[in-house]
């Protein structure tokens, strides 16, 4: 009889057999990592970095179709820029204490609805929304900011303002308590230094069209942060004097009490002003688009009869604008308006019921008013000049609030340039 083998040898053969049957079951399980192909995306817009002597413009939010995946293989693909990221100047809110809680819950309801519950995340939104609001391209009250392009289905430049998140969900009591004590933290002097001076931000798991003319500076957890390019991506870009007159947002009635007594001091005034029933001819819209009217308005009639007027002629529209001017000579015949005509322009009435905007406004230079809420306000824009430049045409009228700049702002030139038409966020 053969010899035992010994039980080192024994154990060795075991250890052996083992591998011999693992190995191939890991590898198996377990197979090697291969990089993912970066997807071909359609074609982004050229980079372009705006001279300073030009405003940037607030392109509306577009993504290129892909799948998330894709989407974050591209994103790791762009660098960070290497350029200083400097931290943004403490804001503090300077404002009447009713209008301090409207900005509040606006900028609230922003962090906890675009970062959801994550505490980081609605610091570094805060930052942007601030951020904003210094800025000359954006409006100048936090609310406007927040709630921008709200009046349209598309076009919001934060989505859960038109996408009807704010019907489909309410936050919780500890959820809004923390929103609103980040939104005060923010408006009191707090800063989020790693996003610096970002306007604009996305998930990793997409690609707006924008993306290709800003910087990437930073990145908070899912969310990517930019800022712009050249000039208007640095410090002396922020330097507007903002507003501290906040408006009422509807929307935000069910969960912001500021909003709430607003929204019904505002409805009692809207059914005073509609009490009379509008007498003549109803306007039409413009062919090209059915939710919109250009009215010319007879300047002898009482200036509170104009909203009858835009009630009449909306009917019973989930969305609508009117426009309306006294001075014939300066009517449009689109809604693309020259400088002259958004000067002119006597009255506006601006309608979303998905968030539940309805403003009538007033051109209270030509038609003061009571109250100023009820007033089109002025947005002047502040261009630094360089420090050489060759001298320019002095630049024109400054436009109402309520009047949308259309693309880049005109470079100084004598011919007039169009701007577009309001928006509710000026909101």
């Amino acid at each position: 009889m053969a010899p035992s083998p010994s039980r080192p040898v024994t154990l060795a053969l075991t250890a052996v057999a083992a591998f011999a049957v693992a190995i191939p079951a890991w590898v198996v399980t377990h197979p090697p990592a291969i990089p993912r192909p970066v997807a071909k995306l359609a074609k982004l817009p050229p980079r372009r970095v705006v001279p300073q002597a030009e405003l940037p413009p607030v392109e509306p939010v577009k993504f290129v179709e892909l799948a998330p995946d894709d989407a974050r293989a591209f994103n790791a693909t762009v660098p960070f820029s290497r350029l200083p990221n400097p931290a943004a100047r403490p804001f503090r809110f300077a404002g009447s204490l009713e209008d301090r809680e409207r900005a509040t819950d606006c900028l609230a309801a922003g962090v906890l609805y675009e970062a959801g519950d994550d505490a980081v995340g609605e610091r570094a939104v805060a930052q942007v929304v601030l951020n904003r609001l210094r800025h000359p391209a954006f409006p100048k009250t936090v609310c406007g900011v927040v709630f921008e392009g709200a009046e349209r289905s598309t076009g919001c430049q934060f989505t859960f303002t038109c996408d009807g998140a704010m019907t489909r969900w309410k936050p919780s009591e500890a959820g809004w308590k923390r929103a609103r004590a980040i939104a005060a933290s923010a408006l009191s002097g707090s800063v989020y230094k790693p996003v610096g001076h970002s306007t604009h931000y996305h998930t990793d798991w997409v690609v707006p069209y924008w993306q290709s003319s800003l910087d990437k500076v930073a990145a908070v957890g899912t969310h990517l942060f930019f800022r712009w390019s050249g000039w208007w991506g640095t410090p002396p870009a922020f330097n507007r004097q903002v507003s501290s007159s906040e408006p009422v947002i509807a929307a935000l009635a069910a969960i912001s009490p500021a909003h709430a007594s607003g929204a019904a001091l505002a409805e009692a005034d809207a059914a005073v002003l509609g009490a009379a029933p509008f007498v003549g001819a109803v306007p039409t819209a413009l062919p090209s688009d059915p939710d919109t009217f250009i009215v010319a308005l007879d300047a002898k009639s009482a200036p509170d009869s104009w909203r009858a007027l835009a009630l009449a002629a909306c009917a019973d529209k989930p969305r609508c604008m009117v426009m309306g001017w006294t001075d014939r000579a300066l009517l449009p015949v689109a809604a693309d308006l020259l400088p002259a005509q958004s000067e002119a322009m006597a009255f506006s009435y601006l309608r979303n019921r998905d968030t539940g905007f309805d403003r009538a406004l007033w051109n209270c230079a030509l038609y003061p008013r009571g109250v100023k809420t009820e007033c089109m306000k002025r947005q002047p824009l502040r261009v630094e000049a360089p420090a050489v430049a060759p001298a320019v045409a002095a630049p024109g009228p400054e436009p109402l609030a309520g009047v949308r700049r259309k693309g880049d702002a005109p470079a100084p030139a004598p011919t007039p340039t169009p701007v577009a038409r309001p928006t509710a966020a000026t909101r």
